[in-house]
């Protein structure tokens, strides 16, 4: 069985896999179905993001497919990055340029404060056109300094409530028990399983 995964991040595809070893499930990613077109992420929530690109991706390949939206709120920055995580320093920023914009922002933040968590929505959709969506969330705080080599985007200053090192720190064993796309992930495959089981 077949799953395309709506992306172009082999980070996320990576992540996505992992989880679903052992299911009977195939990943497929869209550079493995030709020219897909991209799809603009300008919706105001992650489900808005996740429904578009899973709706576009389904339209195209008419087999299973799951779409992500996924970014962190940092509670004294209002929230922010959030829904703009990805293009929080424009298109093209390095990961190193998006970091460095949260830390500068946070600052002046005391430890206390630094509160934060990643969200992720995933948008499954069905040969027939059926969509359900996952949320899965990790609550955590904002580290000082980048620590760790593990993991992308802004894992080294993500520390999740109960450890004391990053994301990227941890690495994808960790990682894949307790990350936001992780826990929306479960709810995926729990679902798929009761679907095709």
């Amino acid at each position: 069985m077949n799953l395309l995964l709506a992306t172009r991040n082999r980070n996320k595809v990576v992540e996505m896999q992992h989880a679903l070893e052992g299911t009977g499930w195939q990943v497929m990613m869209l550079s493995d179905l030709g020219d897909v077109p991209e799809v603009e992420e300008d919706g105001a929530t992650f489900e808005e993001n996740a429904r578009k690109k899973a709706r576009s991706a389904a339209r195209y390949s008419r087999r299973w497919t799951l779409a992500e939206d996924a970014g962190l709120e940092v509670d004294a920055l209002g929230g922010e990055p959030g829904v703009r995580s990805a293009r929080y320093c424009g298109e093209g920023a390095s990961d190193t340029d998006k970091i460095n914009k949260v830390l500068g922002a946070a600052a002046a933040v005391p430890d206390e404060r630094r509160t934060a968590r990643f969200r992720c929505v995933m948008c499954l959709i069905d040969p027939a056109g059926n969509e359900t969506c996952f949320e899965g969330r990790c609550d955590g705080r904002i580290s000082r300094e980048p620590r760790g080599t593990s993991g992308f985007g802004y894992d080294p200053i993500f520390v999740p409530d109960g450890y004391d090192r990053t994301f990227a720190e941890l690495g994808l064993e960790v990682k894949g028990r307790i990350s936001h796309r992780a826990r929306a992930m479960r709810q995926v495959i729990e679902y798929l399983s009761r679907t095709k089981g």
